[in-house]
Parts: C-alpha cells; structure tokens; sequence
C-alpha cells in the first residue's frame, strides 16, 4: 500500500512539474506577444477590411490586447506544452509506442498551422463580410473590437484542433486501439456530427458558410480512415508451424 501511495503521490508531483513548466512556457510566450501586439491586430481584422472597429467599455481594448497576445503565446508555446504532455505519458507506453507518438509530433504541428491557415483564409473573410453586410442597409454596424477578435481567436483555436484528427486517428490505429473497418461502420454518425461541429463553429446561419467547415471536417474523417487502414496494428496469428516439433506429441 505505501509503494502504491508513493507511485500516485510520484505521479501528482510530475505532472506538478509539468504544468508549472507549461504555465511559464505560456508566460514568456505571451509577454513575448505584447511586443507585437499592433501587428497580430492587423493580421487578424484583415478580413474585415472597410470596417471601424469600437470599444465602448474603459478596459476593453486592454482585455482585447491581453486576449490577443494569449492567443498568440499558446500557439506559439504548442510545441512545447505538445512536448510535455508526450514526456508525462511516455512512461507508460511501450517502446514502440513511443516510437510513433514521437513520430507524430511535427505532423501535430503541421496539422494544427494547417487548420488555422484555412480558418483564416478559406472560413473567416465570408463569415465576417455575411455578418457584417446583413443588415446594413438598414443600420449603421459599429462592431466591437472585443466581440470580434474573441470570435476570430475561437474559430482559428477550434479549427485548429479539429484538423488533428487524422494524427489522432494514426496514433491510436498503430497502437491497436481503433481500427479502419470501425471508423468506416461509424460514417453516418461522423456526417452528422460533422454539421453538428460546423454549426458550432461557425458564427453564422447561412447554410453556405456552414458547409465550408463540414466538408474539410467530412473530408479530415475520410482521410483519418484511409490513414487508419494504412498505419493500423496487425497481430500476427500463431499458426501450426510455429510449433516446435515435440508439441504434437
């Protein structure tokens, strides 16, 4: 029983460690952010050109920035974090097991570049000019700058974390635990969820904007199968001739 309190007690304290170690990562790479603070504004109300952003609360461009800037520092400490995570659970994985989570890592960053660059590029500039432009013949539109980089942020964080999935898939089919044949029994459910985590995402009603996230989405589960089946685990079957000669007698 003490071995056993000592082992979770040993457990508590590492993952101590590495949570503190994420925290300061997170610190430094937001504080590093706030010296490019102008520059991540522009990038990010670049697809809301012809607009004139405003705040109406005392703080709220101050909350804006510090919003900002931790967006920023969480990416740009996801390397990091990624690699922390993987050395807290590396203890329990087998040999090869680590061999491919380790393999994994810079296809989980690229994944992730990949899915905030088609939020940013492919998703945003409609659902920003379809929420901006409706009903503008009617009023005036004064949008708040809070309100709509809270919103970019969250699109470009989830859609990011929605692009992980083939890795994820990858992973857990080489170690045996999914396999191709169930992911593909699953499509009808995957489909529907798919709309579901458009809907979600997605800040608008039109069906138009909505279907630009649930295609990739569709599109990421067909691949997440394809690469199932190509990296998934086969057991060898023991067969007779495996046999030493004297077992049959």
């Amino acid at each position: 029983m003490t071995d056993g309190k000592l082992t979770v007690l040993g457990h508590l304290n590492e993952l101590r460690k590495r949570l503190i170690r994420i925290a300061i990562a997170l610190a430094i790479t937001t504080m590093i952010s706030f010296a490019f603070w102008e520059r991540l504004f522009g990038i990010l109300i670049r697809p809301a050109q012809n607009t004139e952003f405003v705040y109406i609360e005392l703080t709220e461009m101050l909350g804006t920035m510090m919003q900002v800037c931790l967006a920023s520092g969480i990416v740009l400490a996801a390397p990091y974090v990624i690699l922390q995570i993987v050395l807290f659970i590396a203890p329990a994985l087998t040999s090869r097991e680590k061999k491919y989570l380790y393999i994994a890592l810079p296809f989980i960053g690229i994944m992730f570049a990949g899915g905030v660059v088609f939020g940013y590029f492919v998703l945003i500039p409609p659902a920003v000019n379809f929420l901006i432009s409706l009903g503008s013949n009617v009023v005036t539109p004064q949008i708040r700058i809070g309100n709509y980089i809270s919103l970019i942020t969250r699109i470009l964080l989830a859609i990011g974390l929605v692009f992980e999935l083939p890795v994820l898939t990858t992973i857990l089919a080489r170690i045996g635990i999914v396999k191709a044949r169930w992911l593909a029994g699953k499509r009808r459910v995957a489909l529907l969820g798919s709309f579901i985590l458009a809907a979600i995402i997605t800040p608008t009603f039109d069906p138009f904007n909505q279907l630009l996230v649930a295609i990739p989405l569709i599109v990421l589960y067909e691949l997440s199968i394809w690469l199932a089946k190509l990296f998934e685990r086969r057991d060898v079957p023991v067969t007779e001739t495996a046999l030493t000669p004297d077992s049959g007698r």
